[in-house]
């Protein structure tokens, strides 16, 4: 499983390799030069604050750097690649697809080559329509790790007991009460009941 130091230091590591500060690797892909800086890796009340995958796609754009080429760099992450089992999110919600916790069975999956992590039950979710746009737009693949937990802040999906799969921005998570950010800001944000929720999987990567 990946973890929050070593996604930082990942990114300390290539604003190294390509001679820059974090400040200055954080400008050079259109970013606020703060993104970055040490004071923003730890919420106010001492949570770690994960990096966005929008902002990590921006820094490999602008650095011309691969994803495979990014994932090198996570101390403890195999670069091999396996396959993982791929759908599109509107077909996540039928029946067969899912076990009870979550974790992908059935023979309604594509496959995606993806480089190796720690959750051997991750799998792919490709994103159709806008509805999650900006952060995931039409054609994005998102990796989904089941065995992963999940806190506030975190991206993740969420497939209802009546079959609606989403992915939102996890806001608040009780015994009683499941609370989610939309992702696109033309969308209210959401509220559930646990009882309503099937499951909850952590989102650890997407394309863009």
């Amino acid at each position: 499983m990946l973890t929050h130091g070593e996604i930082w230091a990942a990114i300390d590591k290539l604003a190294e390799r390509h001679g820059l500060s974090t400040s200055g690797l954080a400008k050079r892909a259109g970013l606020d030069p703060t993104t970055f800086n040490r004071s923003k890796r730890i919420t106010s009340d001492g949570r770690p604050r994960w990096p966005s995958t929008e902002s990590i796609a921006k820094i490999l754009s602008a650095t011309g750097e691969s994803v495979d080429a990014f994932m090198s760099l996570l101390s403890g992450i195999s670069t091999t690649r396996r396959t993982v089992p791929l759908i599109g999110l509107a077909q996540a919600g039928e029946g067969g697809i899912f076990d009870d916790a979550g974790f992908p069975v059935g023979t309604g999956w594509d496959a995606v080559e993806f480089p190796a992590i720690g959750d051997e039950n991750a799998y792919a979710l490709e994103i159709t329509g806008d509805s999650m746009a900006p952060a995931y737009r039409d054609g994005c693949v998102v990796i989904v790790s089941p065995n992963s937990p999940v806190r506030r802040g975190d991206r993740v999906v969420v497939r209802l007991k009546n079959g609606e799969v989403m992915a939102k921005e996890l806001k608040r998570l009780s015994a009683k009460t499941l609370e989610l950010k939309s992702l696109n800001p033309e969308h209210a944000d959401l509220s559930y009941g646990r009882e309503d929720v099937a499951w909850i999987a952590r989102i650890l990567w997407a394309s863009q």
